[in-house]
């Protein structure tokens, strides 16, 4: 076919010239002659002596950076806990409360929720004194607070009855005071608290920190112990408001009762006042009746007596 194509394209495939050839530099492996190999003994004399020979720089490996690194950095927080907690005292905190025996404090609390909405739900176990709601530097809350009540009975009832109170959503945690109330206490910052939500991993941590169920007793009472007369009263405060609850109960059963009476009175009365009406009514139907009848009879009278006369006129 490519004698077809014009002397143009033929030049495209014309061949190219031959490589030419050139000697090698040198000769091939098998041409040349060599010694072999020889010892290095008689080198040993050149080598430095080992006594002389500084000792090897070990490397650090990545691994072990990384553990120094975690070592270092938990000596300095260990260091620092531990000028902390010395430095540590409850009874000189500014914005704390007056008496921490009448203190409670509630967890867990929803962002959005201002201190009269706190006040309002929390007001119903007794009268408070002062609300202290914690917040950051930037004025955010930090979702916990400090109630504290004029009686110490009512904060007692606030611990009792309000914890997984629902509040704006969030169901809240009520606990006693225990940074001035227990001795030895510490803050979750500093290494303490009852929560065990921030231990480590996954498998350290657990979902759902409750206070009650773990093993404590309530504050320690070394230099102020709730006495024996206390208690006393407030079981007797709790009996007797058992007693008027009973009595309210009572009270509101027989108001019940005479309302009932009273219904089935006015009832009884306005059935014998239907009695009566439906008598009237049968004694009105009946004159009604009476009166149709003499109507009746009297149109027939006049009949019979146009009758007679239209015949004595025939």
């Amino acid at each position: 076919m490519t004698q077809y194509l014009p002397p143009n394209l033929l030049q495209l495939f014309a061949a190219r010239e031959p490589i030419p050839y050139l000697p090698p530099v040198d000769k091939l492996p098998h041409e040349k002659k060599t010694r072999g190999y020889l010892g290095v003994g008689n080198f040993l004399n050149s080598f430095e002596d080992p006594k002389d020979t500084p000792p090897c720089t070990r490397v650090e490996t990545r691994a072990e950076r990384l553990e120094r690194r975690r070592r270092e950095k938990a000596e300095q927080v260990a260091y620092k806990l531990e000028r902390e907690i010395a430095i540590w005292d409850p009874q000189a905190l500014a914005n704390a409360t007056e008496d921490p025996f009448k203190t409670l404090f509630v967890s867990r609390i929803n962002y959005d929720t201002s201190e009269s909405k706190l006040r309002r739900e929390f007001e119903i176990y007794g009268p408070i004194k002062n609300i202290i709601m914690i917040s950051d530097k930037n004025s955010k809350p930090r979702g916990y607070a400090f109630i504290e009540y004029e009686h110490e009975r009512d904060m007692h009832s606030a611990y009792k009855h309000a914890d997984g109170k629902k509040i704006d959503g969030k169901r809240v945690l009520v606990d006693v005071e225990r940074a001035r109330t227990v001795k030895g206490w510490l803050p979750r910052r500093l290494g303490g608290g009852l929560g065990g939500t921030r231990r480590g991993g996954a498998d350290v941590n657990i979902k759902h920190s409750d206070s009650r169920s773990l093993d404590h007793r309530g504050p320690d009472r070394e230099h102020r112990g709730l006495q024996i007369a206390d208690r006393r009263r407030y079981d007797e405060r709790r009996r007797s408001r058992s007693r008027d609850r009973r009595e309210v109960r009572e009270r509101s059963r027989e108001r019940h009762r005479s309302r009932s009476r009273e219904r089935r009175k006015r009832r009884g009365s306005r059935d014998d006042y239907d009695g009566l009406d439906k008598k009237e009514r049968k004694e009105s139907k009946k004159k009604k009746r009476s009166k149709s009848r003499d109507r009746s009879e009297k149109k027939r009278d006049r009949r019979d007596r146009d009758k007679d006369r239209d015949i004595n006129y025939q």
